[in-house]
């Protein structure tokens, strides 16, 4: 069964499931265009690796092993601790460190090794204070600094966006292209939960033709191979939540769809 919404399934930002299909998009991405791209470029499939201490997010915090004493196992958790006597301790939990581990796309010049377009799928890390956010911002900073379009796939509703100057339209979603020969200005495609994702050309060398990039298309091939629609229960909410005005909505979408 393909997916019910239009657009963007809100369901698939589920931090359970937001790993596969963000790792099946960008193969199906590189998929796509790298035949097209034949014989002057390449699509290789990059990652990116950092360190997650618990200060980002909950969901990407294992807590470690603890044990817990008598004395803990009240209910409710104190706002206030008094220290224990000297001869007792009181019971804590460590997060423990986790490798996070982001794909990313580089188109490369096979003649030169030279990358000319950078594709990013920004994940819920990126999105968010601490090490993740860091990382990445460090890598768009060096590639709008060199001669390397970028490509900037935001598919996530929370979390903090990437900067951009001026003023821009409220969107759930939104779609980066940054031209190196047009900067500081770029193409930004702002779309909603209700609507298709908006297709758009990847940048190549000025004498190339562009592949037009389908993410929609894309997205439901993914989701049917990875049959989402059986792991996905649509009578709950998604996480996260959404709106007000689109929670409405969307529970007509899927009481029409015979999901609810």
């Amino acid at each position: 069964m393909p997916s019910p919404f239009p657009g963007m399934d809100p369901y698939l930002e589920n931090p359970e499931l937001w790993p596969e299909f963000s790792h099946r998009l960008m193969n199906g991405i590189a998929d796509e265009i790298g035949p097209s791209l034949r014989p002057k470029y390449r699509v290789a499939i990059e990652k990116r690796t950092y360190l997650s201490d618990g200060d980002e997010s909950l969901e990407v915090v294992i807590p470690d092993v603890s044990v817990i004493s008598p004395s803990s196992t009240s209910q409710g958790t104190p706002s206030t601790l008094t220290l224990a006597a000297q001869s007792e301790s009181v019971t804590v939990t460590l997060p423990r460190l986790e490798e996070i581990r982001e794909s990313y796309l580089e188109i490369r010049e096979l003649s030169t090794g030279h990358v000319v377009t950078a594709i990013e799928l920004l994940s819920p890390t990126n999105k968010r204070g601490g090490e993740g956010r860091k990382a990445y911002e460090k890598k768009r900073r060096a590639v709008l600094s060199r001669l390397t379009h970028l490509v900037e796939i935001d598919l996530l509703r929370s979390g903090k966006p990437m900067p951009i100057l001026g003023s821009i339209p409220t969107s759930d979603y939104r779609i980066l292209v940054s031209r190196s020969e047009r900067r500081p200005k770029a193409e930004l495609y702002p779309f909603s939960v209700r609507q298709e994702i908006p297709k758009f050309a990847i940048p190549l060398e000025s004498a190339d033709a562009e592949p037009l990039l389908d993410l929609q298309s894309l997205l439901a091939r993914a989701y049917y191979r990875a049959s989402f629609d059986m792991a996905i229960d649509y009578t709950k909410d998604p996480v996260p939540l959404l709106k007000a005005k689109d929670r409405e909505w969307a529970d007509t979408l899927l009481r029409e769809s015979g999901l609810r």
